[in-house]
């Protein structure tokens, strides 16, 4: 799966990439029909700690698109919750899927 990395008001981090890489790629193994995934990263202000650092992961695959995003205290949580939140799309789409073959 391809994936593209888009940056607002946040500095570039490789190892932040290579962290939502991994989450990806879990996804991917499990999903064959995706295709590409467009992730971005943005801040936010807010009056709490718990939130500000926002991700979003817009996926491709089959002719559909998936797309989530989550506002946390980090961006590993944040990637983590946008990735948790599109396993139950992907899921769907995936019986959908398996139930016309």
């Amino acid at each position: 799966m391809e994936i593209n990395f888009e940056y607002k008001d946040v500095t570039v981090s490789d190892l932040l990439e290579l962290y939502t890489i991994e989450k990806l790629n879990d996804l991917d193994k499990k999903y064959n029909f995706l295709i590409s995934a467009d992730v971005y990263f943005k801040t936010e202000n807010t009056t709490s700690d718990e939130t500000g650092l926002i991700c979003g992961i817009r996926i491709y695959g089959n002719g559909i698109t998936f797309f989530a995003e989550s506002n946390k205290d980090n961006f590993e949580n944040a990637v983590s919750e946008t990735v948790h939140q599109l396993e139950p799309q992907l899921k769907k789409k995936k019986s959908k899927l398996l139930s016309h073959y």
